[in-house]
């Protein structure tokens, strides 16, 4: 019973993680330059999970917080102070759309952890009236 509150806490830490990184690409979607003044797009981070903890515990846990690859997408803004010589600007690669959508599957795993969590602790309950 306790390996199931063990599996469950971790599932639940894991889902935290993930939406604090999906806040935090939200939070850049529209940043250019770095903290150090370089003129460079911010860059979308993503979660990995892997099974078990790496030494044969079970549940579920962050791999790796890793930068997504793909290309910044480009906008014509000859205005902006950080546009090229042609007047594009170039952006994160991070989709608003799909951050909701990642950060709305993200929220309803770690509810059903919760859901779980409590399910685990009722049936505990239940068993140590019985024992009793």
């Amino acid at each position: 019973m306790i390996g199931t509150f063990d599996i469950t806490a971790s599932a639940l830490v894991a889902q935290r993680t993930r939406l604090d990184v999906i806040a935090g690409n939200l939070a850049n979607a529209e940043v250019t330059q770095q903290e150090d003044g370089t003129i460079r797009p911010y860059r979308r981070r993503f979660v990995t999970f892997m099974s078990g903890d790496g030494a044969g515990g079970a549940g579920v846990h962050v791999d790796a917080v890793r930068a997504d690859p793909s290309p910044f997408r480009a906008k014509y803004d000859p205005e902006h102070p950080h546009a090229d010589a042609a007047g594009y600007v170039q952006l994160p690669n991070v989709s608003i759309t799909m951050e909701y959508v990642d950060a709305l599957a993200a929220s309803r795993a770690y509810e059903v952890n919760a859901a779980m969590l409590n399910v685990t602790r009722t049936m505990a309950q239940q068993a140590l009236r019985l024992f009793a």
